[in-house]
Order: C-alpha cells, then structure tokens, then sequence
C-alpha cells in the first residue's frame, strides 16, 4: 500500500497546540481512504512525525482531498505551527 513519511518542524513552544488539534484532521484524511498509520511527537527535537496510508492512488487521492470541505472544516480557525515539511513516499523494509 502506498506510505507517505511526514516530517514536521513545529515552531518553538507549539507542539502541545499541534498535537492537540491533530486527530481533528484523522476524520477528514479517512473520508478520502486515508489510514493514519502512526504519529510521534518528537518534543526534544520540535519534530512532528507521522504515516499515511491510502490503498489506491495515492496523489489523485491527496488532490481530492486537498480539495475537500472535510479538510477545510478540520483547518477552520487553525493557524498552523509547521515551518518545514518533509514528504516522502516511503516503503516497509520490516
């Protein structure tokens, strides 16, 4: 199944804002087929770190839902803390 490795920088002193409002995205992530596999804090390091799963098309997937009034509601109100992404599609080695 297709996996994307999210990586956060969290700006300093926002983590526990983050991870807070975090599981309001899970809803709208698997309205669209998406599993959150599992999601770490990383407090010492202000890393957020999380996996994505989707069983078919992965970007037409991520288009639809980027798209999607489920996202929109789940951001409403939200200033993000994230100052850096890293995306990368990854693959199970065990």
């Amino acid at each position: 199944m297709p996996t994307q490795l999210r990586r956060y920088t969290i700006a300093d002193g926002q983590m526990d804002r983050f991870v807070a409002w975090f599981p309001n995205i899970i809803p709208a992530r698997e309205a669209y087929g998406f599993t959150v596999d599992w999601a770490y804090a990383d407090r010492e390091h202000s890393q957020f770190v999380w996996s994505v799963s989707h069983p078919g098309d992965f970007d037409a997937a991520v288009d639809t839902y980027n798209e999607s009034p489920e996202r929109k509601a789940a951001f409403e109100g939200f200033e993000s803390p994230v100052t850096e992404m890293v995306l990368a599609m990854v693959d199970k080695v065990c």
